[in-house]
């Protein structure tokens, strides 16, 4: 049933896990959907097994690497050259590590990867997003918002305190702040705005953090849901018609769920949205 038929996604870390299982499912639905992936061998496999198990040729490959804000902003300048309205927007990429990382541009990598990128790249998008209709927007936050109860202002590369998943609960709760400040921003327009708690699911997530990581998803991927069923909740926010006009909310299970207060606090979000602002270097 191609409901999405004539619509055009743009897809996150869509090269596995949910984002290539919520990929698979908006392409049967008839979706021309743009992939990000930063390795352009497994991307291009990855499209070539989407069209083929869908039958949707419509399926393009955005090459960038979220961990640099500059490729981001290429990723962003990449699919507005090709003059096409944009109707879906999936902010669906994700990691996890064990260690600490910095970014190429200094930032603690999980906060950049999984927040300040995914602020960019929907900023670059926006004013092409306003102008294509009705249109969606949906980030995949998780449950592990519930961890941490504010951002780390004084501290956000976490050069003191570090534990993995803390940061990482960190970097969660500030995709659920974002969407509410977003959602908020761009209230009365054409736009919605929700974020997705997939749930505990079984995904690569974690994987590039040496022996240990691997076994570790090994395990998940047993014990945890598949990403086919995680990605269920991120499928129908981008495409149901039963939530196309509801915005500023969180998702689990394909329900609303409410995040916890402090996720949705409007001081906090405004300076977070200030802040990310500056750190992505924009005006």
């Amino acid at each position: 049933m191609e409901i999405l038929k004539n619509k055009i996604a743009l897809i996150t870390g869509a090269t596995s896990g949910i984002g290539l299982a919520s990929a698979k499912s908006l392409a049967k639905m008839g979706a021309e959907l743009y992939l990000v992936g930063r390795n352009a061998q497994k991307g291009e496999k990855v499209i070539q097994d989407i069209k083929s198990e869908t039958g949707n040729k419509n399926i393009h490959l955005l090459l960038g690497d979220l961990s640099s804000l500059a490729e981001v902003r290429i990723i962003a300048q990449t699919f507005l050259s090709y003059n096409k309205p944009l109707h879906i927007l999936l902010n669906n990429a994700g990691v996890y590590n064990s260690t600490r990382k910095l970014t190429i541009d200094g930032h603690e990598e999980m906060f950049a990867v999984n927040h300040l990128s995914h602020f960019l790249l929907t900023d670059l998008l926006i004013e092409r997003i306003k102008l294509s209709g009705s249109a969606r927007i949906v980030n995949i936050a998780s449950g592990a918002h519930i961890l941490v109860k504010k951002i780390n202002f004084e501290d956000l590369n976490f050069y003191n305190g570090f534990k993995s998943l803390k940061v990482y609960s960190h970097s969660k709760l500030a995709n659920v702040l974002f969407t509410f400040e977003l959602a908020n921003i761009l209230k009365g327009s054409n736009i919605t705005v929700n974020s997705v708690d997939p749930g505990e699911v079984g995904t690569n997530l974690g994987s590039q953090n040496g022996l240990l990581g691997r076994i570790i998803s090994i395990l998940m991927k047993l014990f945890l849901q598949s990403p086919e069923a995680g990605a269920k909740t991120s499928i129908y926010m981008c495409s149901s018609s039963e939530v196309h006009e509801v915005s500023g909310k969180n998702f689990r299970n394909c329900k609303e769920k409410k995040p916890k207060p402090w996720a949705t606090n409007k001081e906090t979000a405004k300076k977070l949205w200030v802040i990310s602002k500056r750190l992505v270097q924009l005006k």
